[in-house]
């Protein structure tokens, strides 16, 4: 219980600690570097967080629901997920270069977050920690099935996860946050058995990509290919078109802005055909 409570506040603290380094730079960078930058890295260190306790899968469920519940309440839209920017950038919600900015500040935070966690670990506050630490030097892969398996497995996650993203995207954050935070969740439960269900690039490049079992060809294949898929394949689902590669909607028809309201005739118009197309004609009465 002791090593429990240490994991907790461990976890707190790193969640606090960023809140307020967040905050502070609202207020004191520019909104772009803010944007682009800091919250991207913080919530890269506060997504590291629930691995960085060590301990079991209920509790790991546990604060993974409450860690992307603090996150989509109070993250401005900072997303720590490749996938998430990149598909920002296939709808044309963001620049290239910024784009390319988050990819590599979350790719920093990821490093920043994996030395933070070791050096946790290195104290050995815990019995966890110790076992963690005799763990890490030879760690084992998270891919406990087939190759081809395990792609698809991160497909469909990343597909369901994108899919309600993309539903909920313009809803209240209040709402939005517990849907999301459910659905991660409930991925986690079901599919961590078979890769760990990470559906993000980075938190799976720092968990697992140094472990023995399989080569970086096959996790590339499995956490890179895999929830990129899968996003694409929720995007093309929900919207029928990728607006940055193609506009033309493959599924779903326009619909037309305007209505045309069906009612009685009007008293006084008179409809006549002529080639084909309904005409209208005014009747009125000679002046006497």
């Amino acid at each position: 219980m002791a090593g429990l409570n240490v994991s907790i506040a461990f976890f707190l603290s790193v969640v606090a600690i960023c809140e307020v380094i967040r905050q502070v730079s609202k207020r004191l960078l520019p909104l772009g570097v803010y944007r682009g930058l800091v919250r991207e890295l913080l919530r890269m260190l506060m997504e590291i967080g629930p691995w960085g306790g060590g301990f079991g899968p209920d509790v790991i469920l546990t604060l993974l629901f409450i860690t992307y519940l603090i996150h989509g309440v109070s993250f401005d839209g900072a997303s720590a997920n490749p996938t998430i920017s990149l598909q920002e950038f296939l709808v044309m919600d963001s620049s290239f270069v910024a784009t390319a900015v988050k990819l590599l500040v979350q790719f920093v935070g990821m490093e920043a977050a994996g030395i933070l966690t070791t050096h946790y670990w290195s104290w050995e506050l815990t019995d966890f920690h110790l076992i963690q630490n005799l763990m890490a030097l030879d760690c084992s892969s998270s891919i406990h099935t087939s190759l081809y398996h395990g792609i698809f497995v991160e497909g469909v996650c990343s597909f369901f996860f994108h899919l309600v993203a993309l539903k909920f995207q313009h809803s209240h954050p209040l709402y939005r946050a517990p849907v999301l935070a459910v659905i991660v969740t409930t991925l986690a439960y079901i599919a961590g058995p078979f890769t760990g269900a990470f559906f993000n690039p980075t938190l799976a490049s720092i968990i697992t990509f140094d472990c023995s079992g399989n080569i970086l060809q096959e996790y590339v294949q499995v956490y890179w290919l895999g929830p990129l898929t899968g996003m694409l394949a929720a995007l093309l689902l929900y919207q029928g078109n990728i607006p940055r590669l193609f506009q033309k909607n493959l599924f779903y028809s326009p619909k037309s802005k305007y209505r045309t309201p069906k009612g009685k005739a009007v008293p006084g118009l008179k409809q006549t055909g002529g080639n084909g197309e309904g005409q209208l004609q005014l009747r009125t009465k000679p002046w006497s």
